[in-house]
């Protein structure tokens, strides 16, 4: 019940409060919630249900190539860190994912808005590797481009990072080999209307949701084959 509760929150987005008299004391689910953020229970979860999802689609269970990305969110007056994107003009926050070839989470952080992509990755990049070590080639946008990024990682053991670059001469959308499969994958966490925006006082529990609406679409995934 206490699961059910928090992916009620996820999904219809209401205050904790708000929580239906069917499941437990808001209060409760709130406590756990924060417990397993702390704990690192959601990653952990994630990671194997990851692993069982690649070997059902005929993968290795350890992905060897991962897709980086981010996407710019406006926060609310609820306070907390936060910064202005002037590329995307949007006060708020980032949420920097690593995704696997098939679109599924292996990362998430949430950071102030203000904080380029190429330094969010950083740290982004050092989970990743602590998580799935045999993951060596990162497929990104021109943003990460440059040896700053790779100097920053160095100390993690190698990597590759292949720069994704748009056709010379194309203007207007352009579907990318390789990035639109972490594009799905932010679009896919969007359905969730907890994080139509972002509602956190923490950084924490906005990676925490963004974890959250992962693990749903992975337990949806399987639960259906």
């Amino acid at each position: 019940m206490i699961i059910d509760a928090i992916l009620y929150l996820l999904w219809t987005g209401c205050q904790w409060r708000a929580l239906p008299k069917d499941f437990p004391p808001y209060a409760t689910v709130q406590g756990y919630f924060y417990c397993w953020r702390d704990d690192g229970t959601w990653p952990r979860i994630i990671q194997v249900l990851v692993a069982r999802a690649r070997r059902q689609a005929g993968r290795d269970p350890a992905p060897r190539a991962g897709i980086i990305d981010s996407q710019s969110v406006p926060t609310t007056e609820s306070g907390g860190p936060r910064g202005v994107d002037a590329g995307k003009r949007i006060k708020g926050r980032k949420r920097h994912i690593v995704t696997d070839t098939e679109g599924f989470l292996l990362a998430a952080q949430v950071h102030p808005a203000n904080i380029q992509d190429p330094h969010g990755a950083v740290p982004l990049l050092h989970v990743v590797r602590q998580a799935y070590p045999s993951l060596r080639h990162i497929f990104a946008d021109r943003v990460y481009r440059g040896e700053q990024l790779r100097h920053a990682i160095a100390d993690c053991g190698p990597w590759t990072i292949e720069i994704v670059q748009r056709p010379p001469g194309v203007k207007g959308f352009q579907l990318l080999p390789r990035r639109w499969v972490v594009e799905r994958t932010l679009a896919w966490t969007g359905r969730c209307r907890r994080l139509a925006k972002d509602f956190e006082a923490t950084t924490a529990s906005a990676t925490a949701w963004v974890q959250l609406a992962n693990l749903r679409l992975l337990s949806r995934r399987l639960a259906r084959a």
